[in-house]
């Protein structure tokens, strides 16, 4: 019996799934939201997966995850079977250990002064988590105000955004035309803080393409955080960190401001603190040169999780 052919072309053979990757980071952080993504623009042969994924949903498990500092759901997909890179993404005098069975990554620049503790459970430290794209605007404007504060005390959070986190976003407007505002939690609060301000545009991390603004911008005032830092210093862009709130940015401002000449905004109207964004003004990056460090620390973690993916441990 003859076979009549359809005069279609002949598929291709199915070839093997590719293999699926969870993503979890916090929305209220800034660090765990700015190390999640750096490490995804690098996971190519990884096919991103979304909340039906997660433990409880209706979806099968992934073949491998990414949690950024939540304990929470690296216990629930472990006991799920599923093999998970627990990463650290923000500033930690000392190493938190993560869950058995995860294979934990510190967040720590290899040029940030110590002393550090030894790190507990095998965790190994990532060097700089650099941005994928570290070239910025030919035609750059205005400011962008990077503000963390998560794990503020409200002792401290309420008298910075009532007070000096307005005098800043002014004076920023006023120096450079333009401020963008991007907060991580307690965004009503800075809302109504800068309300009324002209020029002023307030933004929620979560919601925003951190890296990609930052492009487009003259100057980077930000909380004292990993990220912010290793986007200024990826880019050797200028940066003023804004006065730390809370221990853990205290600490971070102390350790960088022993490597690297970078101004405190303590002062809006100080002009030393808005001379960085002027053409010829020295590169505080240049402090670094030579130490011993490199900025593929999201390509290092994006490595592990394509081998975790294949060969789980």
């Amino acid at each position: 019996m003859a076979v009549l052919s359809t005069g279609g072309p002949t598929p291709p053979p199915a070839g093997p799934a590719p293999r699926r990757v969870l993503l979890v980071s916090r929305d209220e952080e800034l660090d765990s939201l700015l190390a999640g993504r750096r490490v995804a623009a690098h996971l190519a042969g990884l096919e991103e997966t979304g909340d039906e994924a997660r433990p409880g949903g209706d979806g099968p498990p992934p073949d491998v995850a990414l949690v950024c500092d939540d304990d929470a759901a690296t216990r629930r997909l472990l006991d799920l079977g599923v093999p998970v890179v627990r990463l650290s993404s923000g500033h930690r005098a000392a190493v938190e250990p993560a869950a058995d069975r995860a294979l934990h990554r510190v967040h720590r620049p290899g040029w940030l002064p110590g002393p550090w503790p030894a790190t507990p459970g095998g965790a190994r430290t990532t060097g700089v988590l650099a941005p994928a794209r570290s070239a910025r605007g030919r035609d750059r404007h205005g400011s962008l105000l990077l503000l963390s504060l998560w794990g503020v005390p409200d002792a401290e959070a309420d008298p910075f955004t009532s007070g000096p986190l307005r005098q800043l976003a002014a004076e920023a407007v006023r120096r450079t035309q333009r401020c963008e505002v991007v907060c991580d939690t307690r965004l009503d609060r800075v809302r109504d803080a800068l309300e009324g301000l002209d020029g002023v545009r307030v933004r929620r991390a979560a919601d925003t393409d951190v890296d990609a603004l930052h492009a487009g911008t003259e100057l980077l005032l930000a909380a004292p955080t990993l990220g912010a830092v290793a986007l200024a210093q990826a880019r050797r862009a200028p940066l003023a960190l804004l006065p730390p709130l809370g221990d853990r940015q205290r600490d971070l401002a102390e350790r960088v401001a022993r490597a690297v000449p970078v101004p405190v905004a303590a002062d809006p109207h100080d002009p030393s603190l808005w001379a960085p964004g002027e053409p010829g003004a020295p590169d505080p990056w240049a402090a670094l040169d030579g130490a011993a460090d490199d900025l593929r620390g999201a390509q290092r973690v994006a490595r592990t999780l394509r081998q975790l993916s294949l060969a789980p441990l």
